[in-house]
């Protein structure tokens, strides 16, 4: 199935970057709305932090399991209502004057757990939509579609929390969800759950899952790679809005805009990802991936205001190229590996492997930056990063050449 002219595929993509533009907005917009406008500190930014990523924890497995049993397109569309409307209650409640830290941490939570299920379904739907032979290059449209909302959104959502306050911003990603849902309602595709006589018991279905990741050594080494990475990202989640803004001043809009001017890398690694990896292979693309993030991430830890500022982009720009070129060859060799029946369990379990880290180090940045302070938070988080992708260098995950299709 070509991608050229192929509708469905469009409006997958067009969601895509309409609900990424407004994720990004809130990735600027919610920690700033605990920061600002309810003066958190480093725990209350942890927790914070936990709530978006508790979910992973709590249904990241089962999650898997009910997306192989039920067609994948209306979970994407209820998900995305669900989480639009969770995100309007905050600007609601800001104009009534009565927005607290527990309701930000409600639509946290509300909105991670709609997202283990949007996730699960997103990755296990588009090989429904395109053929299997097509996904490196329907992964890299939708990661280059991602990558241009990323680019603006951040600094979208820094200006709109200079003239609107935070959780007025928070409005454009409520309406992304909402205009994502209603393109999604309309894509078209040949889905095949599960038949009922077929299911078994959850925890059997669960174990099925993980057992084929843990069987799969490539697999096994990405989900390890991925947990030490989102332990370190969620240690810099907490570290990085506090030193930045808190001790060095950095205004919103600048802080939006070192986000924005680093996603422009992950544009580049989307576009290049094909053409590097028809030339060294998945393998050989993976693991260099991963040398040059661990060298991009290192001058991060000199930043300490001034003209060192500039560093931060540099290091995130270069890093987000080569982690993007990763994340496509990676998501891609899952997805074409992976029998159609346990896709989605697969994918739930590699997302639970690895982002289940997310809260964990957020509730340990939270301890940290109480003890130690933002700095010394922000250049840990950051040196996790890097550490964490030594399993691909040092694994011979570089001996993947050729990728079989099921």
């Amino acid at each position: 199935m070509q991608l050229r002219g192929n509708a469905d595929f469009a409006r997958f993509a067009v969601a895509n970057a309409v609900t990424q533009a407004g994720t990004q907005v809130t990735l600027v917009a919610l920690p700033l709305a605990a920061v600002l406008t309810l003066s958190a500190g480093s725990w209350e930014l942890g927790l914070l932090t936990a709530a978006e990523m508790a979910a992973f924890l709590i249904v990241g497995l089962p999650a898997g399991v009910w997306v192989d049993r039920l067609r994948r397109r209306p979970i994407l569309v209820w998900t995305d209502l669900v989480r639009g409307l969770a995100l309007l209650s905050v600007p609601a409640a800001a104009l009534l004057g009565v927005l607290t830290l527990v309701q930000l941490y409600l639509v946290a939570l509300v909105i991670g757990f709609c997202t283990v299920f949007f996730d699960v379904a997103h990755m296990s739907f588009l090989p429904a939509v395109i053929s299997r032979d097509r996904l490196e290059r329907g992964n890299s449209v939708i990661e280059v579609t991602s990558r241009v909302s990323m680019l603006a959104g951040p600094g979208l959502g820094g200006v709109a929390v200079q003239w609107l306050t935070a959780p007025f911003a928070l409005l454009a990603d409520a309406v992304s969800y909402l205009l994502s849902g209603a393109l999604l309602s309309r894509v078209r595709a040949q889905e095949r759950p599960a038949p009922k006589g077929e299911r078994r018991r959850l925890r059997q279905e669960v174990a099925e899952g993980l057992g084929y990741v843990a069987r799969e050594p490539v697999l096994r080494v990405i989900a390890v790679l991925g947990a030490l990475v989102q332990l370190g990202n969620g240690v810099l989640n907490v570290g990085q809005p506090l030193y930045l803004i808190k001790d060095l001043g950095v205004g919103a809009g600048v802080y939006g805009l070192i986000l924005s001017v680093a996603a422009a890398g992950g544009l580049l690694g989307a576009v290049i990802t094909p053409r590097v990896t028809a030339r060294f292979g998945p393998g050989r693309a993976m693991a260099g991936s991963c040398l040059v993030v661990m060298a991009a991430y290192l001058p991060a830890t000199l930043v300490a205001g001034g003209w060192t500022l500039v560093i931060l982009p540099v290091s995130y720009a270069v890093a987000g190229m080569a982690g993007v070129v990763f994340g496509i060859n990676q998501l891609s060799y899952r997805q074409r590996t992976t029998p159609e029946h346990l896709l989605g369990r697969v994918n739930a379990s590699m997302r639970f492997l690895m982002w289940s880290a997310l809260p964990i180090g957020g509730l340990l940045g939270g301890a940290l930056g109480e003890w130690a302070g933002a700095r010394p938070l922000f250049v840990i988080g950051v040196l996790l990063v890097a550490i964490a992708h030594l399993p691909a260098v040092m694994t011979p995950i570089w001996r993947v050449t050729k990728v079989r299709s099921l």
